[in-house]
C-alpha cells in the first residue's frame, strides 16, 4: 500500500496514504535490518523481536550507504544486503522464523510468506494448501499455494500436521473458539442491507444474518463513528474496514448500523473483575446497560482499541450537525468532523482534510428557465392536453365542412364514370431528378486542420500499427489528434487554405462559372411544362367546359335533346325491321339469332345513347328547344 516512511532518532513511522493509518516501530523492537532487492526497486526488510516482518520498498540502490549509516548511528543496527536464490527450483526447505515462512534453496532464500497474510490452511494426504487474503489495490494477486511434504517412517510426528500447526499458530485464520463476549440481536444494518446478529469475540466480530455470514478481524477496523440522525430520533454507527468485506463482487468498506435512540439493552460480560482490570484497565464494567448504540460503541471502542469519533462543533440551520445533500442520485447526510467529512449512507464516504486539494462552492442553476422567451411549438406538441384557441377551432370546423363537400363531389363523379365506360389517359411518369454534374473548374473545399494533420501522419501511423484498415487508421488518428496539445501549426494551415478557397471561388464566379448550366436547366424545365399542359387539359373523355359545369339550364336542355335522339333512333330501327320482313322469311334458327342480335344491338345502342359530356351546341339547338 502507498504511504510515507519517516525515520526519527528512536522510531520508524509509516503512514498509510489511503487509510491514514499510522504504524510506529521503535528502535528497541528491531532485531534484524536488511537491504533487499525487489522487482524493479530496492527496499528495507525489518524483522522484529516478536516475530513480525515489515518490508518497505521504493528506495534506490544509491541510497543504501546513506540509510546504513543512519541505522548504525541511531539504532545501533548493521544493515546487510540479503541475497536471494535465483536458481528457480521448486523444491527446497521450509523454515519457520517467528511469523514468517521462508522457502530456502541451498543457503539462500527463494521467497518468504508473512503468515498474517494467510487466510486459510488445509491439509491433504501429503500436501498442505495455503490460502491468502486478497488485496483490492493489486491487479493480480496470489490466491493459494500448495506444498508437497514427503512422509518418512522414521519420524514420530506427522510432518504434514506439524507444518499445518505451525502455520495456524501465526496465521490470521478466524476460528470460533469459546463464547462470545457480547451479542446484540436483530441489529438494523444499512450496508450491507439486512438485519444481523452481532457477536463480539476477542479477536474478531461476527455478523450473522439469514442469508450471509461475515467474520471480521478486529485488526481490519480502522475507525468508529457515532453520528446523530437529522430527525434526532435515530443514530448511525459506522465501522470503517480495510480490507473490506465482500458479498459476491460487491465490496463494503463501511458497515452502517442504524439504531433508535429509545431502544435500550443490558449485557453481562464473561470476565471477572480481575480480568477487566488487567486486560481493559477498568474501562469496562461487568454489567453494561443503556441505549443499544452506546453499549455497542463502548464495547467496540475498548476491545478494538480505537477512538469513537463523533460530529464536530458544527451545527446547521436545523440545529443538528447533519447537512441534507445528495451524492449522484441518492440522498443522504454530510457530517463535518474535526479532521474531515463523512457522508452517509449510500454510499458511505469518508474524506480526510489531508486528501482535499481544493473546494468549490457553486449554486445549482436551471439553464432552461427563461421567463422572457416565448414557448416553442415543440413543447406544446408534447403536452398531454394542449389548449386550442378559438381561431384554431373555427379553422378546424371550416376545414371539416369543406372536406364533406369535396367527398360528395367525388362520389357523384365516380357514379357518372361508372355509367360511361370510357378510356382515361394515363398521366406521364415523373422523371427522376438527374444528378448534378460536377464542374471540373470549380475549386474544391478546403480541408480541416485534422485532415491536414492526418494526411501528413498517415504513413507514420501505418508504420507504428501495421495491419490496420482504412477506418481503423482514421480512428487511431482521431485519438492521436485529441491527445495532441499544440495544434496551432495545423489550424494556421487550415485558415490559409480557407482564404485561398474564398479567393478562388470569387475568381470562378466572376468568370461566369456555374451560371450557364443553371440557365439551361431553367429553359428545359419551362419547355417541359408547356408540352405537358395541353395533354393534361385535353386528356380523357371526361372533359367538361365551364358552361356545362356552371349552368343548370344547359344540363336540362341536353336531357331533352337526348330524349329526342332516342325516339328518332327507335323509329329508324322499326323501319329497318319492316324492310327485312318483307324481303324474305328467315328460318326459325335464323330468327332466334336475329332476335339475339337485335337485343345485343339495342343494349349497345342504349349504352351509346347516354348523354355525351360535351359542350352544348350553339344558337341552332337553342332555337329548336324554344
Amino acid at each position: 500500500t502507498p504511504g510515507r516512511l519517516k525515520l526519527t532518532d528512536q522510531h520508524l513511522i509509516f503512514k498509510n496514504q489511503k487509510t491514514g493509518k499510522v504504524e510506529q516501530i521503535s528502535a528497541s523492537d528491531m532485531e534484524m535490518v536488511n537491504y533487499q532487492k525487489f522487482i524493479g526497486t530496492w527496499g528495507l526488510r525489518i524483522f522484529l523481536k516478536n516475530g513480525t516482518l515489515h518490508r518497505f520498498k521504493g528506495f534506490k540502490e544509491s541510497e543504501q550507504e546513506k540509510i546504513a549509516k543512519f541505522f548504525s548511528a541511531n539504532y545501533k543496527k548493521d544493515m546487510l544486503e540479503k541475497e536471494l536464490s535465483l536458481k528457480g527450483w521448486n523444491w527446497g526447505t521450509a523454515r519457520f522464523n517467528g511469523s514468517v515462512l521462508s522457502f530456502d534453496v541451498g543457503h539462500h532464500t527463494a521467497f518468504e510468506i508473512p503468515l498474517y497474510d494467510v487466510s486459510q490452511c488445509n491439509t491433504g494426504k501429503n500436501e498442505v494448501t495455503l490460502e491468502f487474503h486478497q488485496n483490492d489495490d493489486a491487479p493480480v494477486s496470489l490466491m493459494e499455494m500448495r506444498f508437497h511434504i514427503p512422509v518418512s517412517d522414521s519420524v514420530d510426528q506427522d510432518p504434514v500436521e506439524a507444518f499445518h500447526q505451525q502455520v495456524m499458530d501465526k496465521a490470521s485464520v478466524i476460528s470460533v473458539s469459546g463464547d462470545a463476549i457480547a451479542i446484540f440481536r436483530e441489529i438494523h444494518c444499512l450496508t450491507p442491507r439486512g438485519r444481523y446478529d452481532i457477536k463480539i469475540f476477542q479477536t474478531f466480530f461476527q455478523l450473522h444474518g439469514k442469508t450471509f455470514d461475515y467474520k471480521i478481524p478486529m485488526s481490519t477496523v480502522l475507525r468508529l463513528f457515532l453520528l446523530p440522525h437529522k430527525d434526532n430520533r435515530q443514530m448511525f454507527f459506522v465501522v470503517s474496514l480495510d480490507p473490506p468485506i465482500k458479498q459476491g463482487q460487491t465490496r463494503y468498506h463501511y458497515l452502517v448500523l442504524l439504531f433508535n435512540q429509545e431502544e435500550e439493552t443490558s449485557i453481562e460480560l464473561p470476565f471477572t473483575e480481575k480480568e477487566l482490570k488487567e486486560k481493559y484497565e477498568n474501562k469496562l464494567t461487568k454489567e453494561l446497560s443503556g441505549p443499544t448504540f452506546e453499549v455497542l460503541g463502548k464495547v467496540m471502542k475498548v476491545i478494538i482499541n480505537r477512538k469513537l469519533t463523533g460530529p464536530g462543533h458544527f451545527t446547521g440551520h436545523t440545529g443538528t450537525p447533519a447537512i441534507s445533500c445528495s451524492f449522484k442520485a441518492a440522498a443522504g447526510y454530510l457530517y463535518p468532523l474535526e479532521r474531515g467529512f463523512i457522508y452517509v449512507h449510500k454510499p458511505p464516504i469518508h474524506i480526510r482534510f489531508e486528501e482535499i486539494a481544493s473546494l468549490n462552492f457553486a449554486r445549482s442553476t436551471d439553464e432552461d428557465f427563461n421567463p422572457n422567451q416565448v414557448e416553442s411549438d415543440v413543447a406544446e406538441e408534447y403536452d398531454s392536453n394542449p389548449n386550442s384557441s378559438d381561431s384554431e377551432d373555427s379553422d378546424a370546423s371550416a376545414a371539416s365542412h369543406k372536406k364533406e363537400k369535396k367527398d360528395k363531389e367525388k362520389k357523384e363523379k365516380k357514379e357518372k364514370k361508372s355509367k360511361s365506360a370510357k378510356t382515361v389517359s394515363e398521366k406521364p411518369r415523373k422523371q427522376r431528378k438527374s444528378k448534378k454534374e460536377r464542374d471540373e473548374n470549380k475549386p474544391k473545399r478546403p480541408p480541416s486542420a485534422f485532415m491536414l494533420w492526418l494526411n501528413s501522419a498517415r504513413d507514420s501511423i501505418k508504420a507504428d500499427n501495421p495491419g490496420l484498415s482504412i477506418t481503423d487508421i482514421a480512428k487511431k488518428g482521431g485519438e492521436m489528434w485529441r491527445e495532441l496539445k499544440d495544434k496551432s501549426e495545423w489550424e494556421a494551415k487550415a485558415a490559409k487554405a480557407k482564404k485561398d478557397y474564398i479567393a478562388s471561388m470569387k475568381e470562378y464566379q466572376t468568370s461566369g462559372g456555374g451560371k450557364e448550366k443553371t440557365k439551361e436547366k431553367k429553359t428545359e424545365n419551362k419547355k417541359e411544362t408547356k408540352k405537358d399542359s395541353p395533354s393534361k387539359q385535353m386528356s380523357g373523355s371526361g372533359f367538361k367546359s365551364k358552361e356545362y359545369i356552371s349552368d343548370d339550364d344547359s344540363s336540362s336542355d341536353e336531357n331533352k335533346k337526348s330524349a329526342k335522339e332516342k325516339s328518332d333512333n327507335e323509329s329508324e330501327e322499326e323501319q329497318k325491321d319492316k324492310k327485312k320482313k318483307t324481303e324474305k322469311r328467315p328460318t326459325e334458327d335464323t330468327r332466334k339469332k336475329a332476335s339475339k342480335k337485335t337485343k345485343r344491338d339495342q343494349s349497345d345502342e342504349s349504352d351509346e345513347e347516354e348523354p355525351i359530356q360535351s359542350t352544348p351546341s350553339s344558337s341552332e339547338d337553342e332555337s329548336k328547344s324554344d
